[in-house]
Order: C-alpha cells, then sequence, then structure tokens
C-alpha cells in the first residue's frame, strides 16, 4: 500500500535571469527525507482534462519550468504533480500530490461587476499572476494594456453601458506577493442615459500595447462582465416662453432676458446654463430660449 507524504506542493512565480520561471516547492516534515521526486508538470486543456508539459526526476525539493510562450504560454492553468521514492526502490512510490492550479496571466479583481445608473465609481484592479519581464534597458519595464468596453446582449448594439477611469493601464515590475507580481487600477462607471433601457451587459476587454516581450504577443486577457442596472431618472424642463418644471415637478415661469443658471450637480461636475432673449416685441414681455450650454 502506497503512503501519502503530505509533500503540499506549491507553484510560484520567479523571475530567473530575466525569464519567467514557475516554481515547484515540496516538502516532506519528516527526519528522513526520500531521495527522489518525481514531478509532473501538465496543464488544463480543457475543463476536467490536463496535458503534460514536462516531467523529471529530482533529488531537489523543488522542479522549475520556464514559460516560454510556445510549451508554456500566459493564459495556461498549471498543476505539478509530485511523489517520493528511495533511491533505488522506484516501485514504493509514495502517493502523488497535486498542487492547487496556477493560473498564468492577467486577472481582474473583481471576475464580474454589477453595478447601477447611480454614478458610483467601482474600484478594477488589474494584476499580473507573472513577472514582468525588462528585455531592454530603456523604460521598457512594463506592459501597457489597452483597456476597451462593448456592448452585450442588446437586441442592436449600442454604446457601452460603462465608462472607464482610463484607456489604459500599465503594469510595472515588482515583488510577487500573493497572487500578483503587477497590478494597477481602474474605476468604472455606469453611463447615467436617462434612458428606460433595462439591465444591459457590457464587456472590458484588455490587450497588450506592441509588447517587447514574446511571452505577451499572443495572450489576449479574459474579459470581464459588468452587469448595468436600470435606475429611473428625473428630468426637467424649460419651453417655449420659457415655462420651467423643475426635478420635482414644480412649475415655474422666466420672463427676464440674459445668461442664467438652469441646473447644477452638488456632487459632479455637471451644470446647464440656458440663454434667454426678447422675443414678445413691444406688445408682451416675453423671453425664449435662443441658446444652450452644458458641462
Amino acid at each position: 500500500k502506497r503512503a501519502s507524504l503530505a509533500l503540499q506542493p506549491v507553484i510560484t512565480p520567479e523571475l530567473v535571469q530575466g525569464r519567467v520561471q514557475l516554481k515547484c516547492s515540496y516538502s516532506r516534515r519528516s527526519p528522513e527525507p526520500p531521495e527522489q521526486y518525481r514531478v509532473l508538470w501538465s496543464r488544463l486543456s480543457s475543463p476536467g482534462k490536463r496535458e503534460q508539459l514536462h516531467h523529471e526526476t529530482t533529488p531537489q525539493p523543488f522542479s522549475y519550468l520556464e514559460m516560454d510562450g510556445a510549451n508554456l504560454r500566459l493564459g495556461d492553468t498549471v498543476f505539478c504533480t509530485v511523489s517520493a521514492f528511495r533511491r533505488g526502490s522506484p516501485e514504493q512510490q509514495s502517493l502523488p500530490e497535486d498542487s492547487e492550479g496556477f493560473y498564468a496571466g492577467i486577472k481582474f479583481l473583481p471576475e464580474s461587476l454589477e453595478i447601477a445608473e447611480d454614478g458610483k465609481e467601482h474600484v478594477l484592479t488589474v494584476l499580473s499572476t507573472v513577472p514582468i519581464t525588462c528585455p531592454g534597458q530603456d523604460d521598457s519595464c512594463k506592459i501597457i494594456l489597452q483597456l476597451s468596453t462593448e456592448d452585450l446582449g442588446s437586441p442592436e448594439p449600442g454604446p457601452p453601458d460603462i465608462a472607464l477611469s482610463a484607456c489604459q493601464v500599465a503594469l510595472r515590475p515588482g515583488p510577487c506577493s500573493g497572487s500578483s507580481c503587477a497590478a494597477a487600477t481602474v474605476t468604472v462607471t455606469a453611463v447615467t442615459d436617462f434612458a428606460q433601457d433595462g439591465t444591459r451587459v457590457s464587456r472590458l476587454s484588455a490587450q497588450a500595447v506592441a509588447p517587447r516581450d514574446l511571452l505577451w504577443s499572443a495572450y489576449t486577457p479574459r474579459d470581464v462582465q459588468v452587469t448595468v442596472r436600470d435606475l429611473p431618472t428625473g428630468n426637467c424642463y424649460s419651453f417655449t416662453d420659457p415655462h420651467i418644471i423643475t426635478f420635482d415637478g414644480w412649475r415655474y415661469d422666466s420672463y427676464k432676458i440674459g445668461t442664467f443658471l438652469l441646473c447644477r450637480s452638488e456632487s459632479r461636475p455637471f451644470e446647464v446654463h440656458v440663454r434667454q432673449w426678447d422675443c414678445g416685441g413691444h406688445r408682451s414681455a416675453t423671453a425664449c430660449n435662443c441658446g444652450v450650454a452644458a458641462r
């Protein structure tokens, strides 16, 4: 009967001589450690199915596999499986133990968003689980990701229902901590469109811009799905000679000539000015809207 030795293999990323390597570490809490380890590297090829990448027998309590962009690529979920035996007794091999799957690439946190048309900003973190390499001596130690949005699921695709605080984010090298080797943030806000268009779904995508590292050139990160819930919006009016109806339904008449502040938000840089001119002639003191400016 084969024993389980609690080797507890764990995959961590490292930058070794300018190349991205995945390191599988394992250890046995025992006064007499085994002399040999069998390590099998594999990746998820389809849900529930793995494809073998590399295997080796080593006396070391670790094993490395390079992310070369061909055999092992960004976007792969990688596993290492380890068993142990004494030299000369390969038939007395311990039970193989799996690491957790390690996703190599870009992650968005949270992985999906549900927001409302209420003007609130939602922080989205973009992180790389692998180190950023420095192929040149200039300011090339970064990966620039171009962000784009797309409306999904509407009968007629329209403009996206979300707005981003930036069109690009830069991932710069730093020490790996937890699941992040480089991170940046962007804020996502639902577009208040004053339209009763129900709940809509938009997609946020990222693509590396002209990467010098071949590892990134053929990689497209997973999309983020953003669901935007419709909220009823207020309306206000100024029409004809001008009759004004405010957001809360009160009605006024304004016969003055000049430029006036019609509406201003106290929480964001938004205001509307209106210009009124004399359109009643000598018979009546009547003013009409002749211009509007919105910020």
